[in-house]
C-alpha cells in the first residue's frame, strides 16, 4: 500500500546487506552503481532525495500516471511525490545517489526543494544526448571514487558534483521557467497546492484528509476564501475546488490500483460519508467506476 518509507527501509529492501553509512553531518549522502541494488521498490513516498541515471527501458509510476522511459535518462525524485520505479530491461545499467535535504541546507539559500526538478509540479525526467550522457557518467564515476576516498573534505566535493548534475538538468529547462518571479497570486496558489499535496498519500484506512474544501484551505492560510479562489483561478485557470477534486481522484486511483482496500474503506479514507457518494464523485471525475479502474 502507499506509505512513507525511510532511507533505512529503502536500504533494507534494495540491498542484501546495509551499505556503508556516511559520517554524521553528511546528509546521509550515498552513491551506487544501479547493478548493486535489487529491483523496483514499492509504491511510496520516500523521505530522501534521489538522482538516477539509467540506460534502457523503464517505467515510473505516479499516483495517476505512468511515464515510459527509454534510452539514456536522468531522473530526479523528491520526498513529496510518491512513486514506484519499474525496470523493464534485465541488463539495466546506471547509477543513483541518495541524500537528505540537510545535505544542501547550509549551502543553498532557498533549499533544494525550490529547484524546478524537485518541485511538486516540476519536470523530473530528462532524456540525454550522447554528450550529456558522457558528462553524467563522468560525474557519477567521480562520486563513486570520492565517497570511498579518505579526503577530509570529500562531502563538500560530493555536494559540488551533485550540483553539477542539477545544473546540467537546469540548462535543459526553458529560460522562462528558470527565471520566473511569481506575483502574490502565484505565491498564494503555490502555498495552497503545497498544503493540498501534503495531505497525501493516504497510508491507513480511515485516515481522512483534513482539508477538503476551498473554505478549509482559506481558513488554514488566513485569507478570505474569495481571495484564494481568485488567486488560484488567475494563476492556473482552474478553480480551487477543481484542484481539490482532481487530487482526491488521483489519490483514489492510486489506492484502487496499489492497495487491496475495498471501496468502502477507500471511501472512508478519503472523507466521503457514504460509498455511494464516493462512487458518484469518482465517475464524475474519471468517467469510470471505482471497480472498473482496478482493471484498467
Amino acid at each position: 500500500m502507499p506509505d512513507n518509507k525511510s532511507l533505512e527501509t529503502f536500504y533494507a529492501h534494495k540491498f542484501a546487506a546495509t551499505p556503508p553509512l556516511p559520517p554524521a553531518g553528511a546528509g546521509d549522502f550515498n552513491v551506487f552503481h544501479l547493478a548493486e541494488s535489487n529491483g523496483g521498490a514499492p509504491y511510496a513516498r520516500y523521505d530522501f532525495y534521489k538522482i538516477m541515471f539509467i540506460r534502457g527501458e523503464h517505467r515510473c509510476h505516479y499516483a495517476d500516471k505512468s511515464i515510459a522511459i527509454r534510452g539514456n535518462t536522468l531522473l530526479f525524485f523528491n520526498p513529496v511525490v510518491p512513486y514506484r520505479f519499474e525496470r523493464l530491461d534485465e541488463d539495466t545499467t546506471g547509477f543513483f545517489c541518495l541524500f537528505r535535504e540537510s545535505f544542501y541546507t547550509e549551502s543553498m539559500r532557498n533549499g533544494i526543494h525550490d529547484l524546478p526538478m524537485f518541485k511538486r509540479t516540476g519536470q523530473p525526467v530528462y532524456a540525454l544526448n550522447e554528450k550529456q550522457e558522457q558528462e553524467v557518467v563522468a560525474l557519477f564515476e567521480k562520486m563513486l571514487e570520492e565517497v570511498q576516498s579518505g579526503y577530509r573534505f570529500r562531502y563538500d566535493l560530493l555536494r559540488n558534483l551533485v550540483s553539477e548534475l542539477i545544473h546540467l538538468a537546469l540548462k535543459m529547462e526553458p529560460d522562462e521557467q528558470l527565471y520566473d518571479h511569481p506575483d502574490a497570486n502565484a505565491r498564494i496558489t503555490a502555498l495552497f497546492l503545497d498544503m493540498l499535496e501534503r495531505q497525501f498519500p493516504v497510508t491507513a484506512i480511515g485516515q481522512s484528509p483534513g482539508l477538503r474544501t476551498a473554505g478549509d484551505f482559506a481558513g488554514k492560510m488566513a485569507v478570505h476564501v474569495n481571495h484564494l479562489n481568485r488567486a488560484v483561478r488567475l494563476s492556473t485557470g482552474k478553480t480551487t475546488t477543481a484542484h481539490i477534486a482532481e487530487r482526491i481522484a488521483a489519490e483514489a486511483t492510486a489506492l484502487l490500483k496499489h492497495t487491496d482496500w475495498n471501496i468502502s474503506e477507500i471511501s472512508d479514507s478519503l472523507g466521503f460519508a457514504q460509498p455511494a457518494h464516493f462512487s458518484y464523485f469518482f465517475k464524475k471525475q474519471t468517467g469510470l467506476t471505482p471497480s472498473a479502474i482496478r482493471f484498467v
